[in-house]
């Protein structure tokens, strides 16, 4: 009787390759729909990102127009070229302050300076120098004393150093209020008709900054108001303000040199 071939063995694949390679193939992803929408949202998104973020940052310029853009780069120019005399002039000072036998006589003229300086600011000193008056005549009582707050921002914005409404001088804490009469105070003192604001600074660039389209001489026409501005080389402010003692602000103390 013939012996039972014998059958061969199934071949087993060897341990260190072919299991490699099937563990790569479960996990490498599969391509399913699902993959699809979700990575063609994420491209969309970032893009969607990166274009609102351009548009953000350029939207402020492109809407301005040609004229717009030639005073601002003028405006821009002209701070630069005022800050760098400002630097110079400090720098002066120093090395003054640094000069051995000349220092002292050099602080007390720095002290000085400043001091008229702070008179300014504070509006307890005469000012004058180069500047703008400003005449609105409004014979609808149209204006109103948000909108004469809005000149103000303006001419501060352009750089004034000292400005006064009528006989009003302006200081950090001056206010605007509507009367009842359909007038308006600063600082609780009605103003004069027509009103009056005279303003100290670069007198070109105080201009410029009431002629902006859409700011402080739009306004004013728009409510049946007239408006003009008028440069000098020389105007002087004589109001002054009367410093009042603070009924609520106090300083904040300086910590000792030895506390820790």
């Amino acid at each position: 009787m013939p012996e039972p071939m014998a059958q061969p063995e199934p071949t087993r694949p060897a341990r260190g390759d072919n299991g490699w390679r099937q563990l790569a193939r479960m996990a490498r992803p599969r391509a399913t729909k699902a993959n699809f929408l979700a990575a063609m949202l994420a491209l969309l998104l970032g893009f969607a990102i990166a274009t609102q973020v351009h548009q953000t940052q350029s939207s402020n310029l492109e809407t301005l127009r040609e004229d717009d853009l030639v005073r601002l780069l003028d405006q821009v120019q002209q701070d630069n070229g005022r800050l760098g005399d400002e630097i110079q002039v400090l720098q002066a000072q120093r090395n003054q302050l640094q000069s051995g036998v000349a220092g002292s006589a050099a602080a007390r003229a720095a002290a000085a300076q400043r001091l008229d300086s702070l008179g300014i600011l504070a509006g307890t000193v005469k000012a004058h120098g180069p500047g703008i008056t400003i005449t609105i005549r409004d014979p609808k009582d149209g204006v109103t004393a948000p909108l004469l707050l809005d000149a103000l921002e303006e001419l501060r914005d352009a750089g004034a150093e000292a400005v006064a409404y009528d006989d009003v001088r302006v200081v950090a804490g001056t206010y605007f209020t509507d009367d009842d009469n359909g007038g308006i105070s600063a600082d609780g003192k009605p103003l004069g008709l027509p009103y009056t604001i005279i303003a100290i600074g670069d007198a070109a660039t105080l201009a410029s900054a009431m002629d902006i389209p859409g700011g402080v001489s739009d306004s004013v026409r728009r409510v049946g108001a007239s408006i003009d501005v008028t440069s000098s080389a020389n105007l002087t402010i004589n109001a002054l303000h009367t410093i009042r003692v603070p009924r609520y602000a106090r300083p904040v103390s300086e910590p000792s040199p030895t506390s820790s």
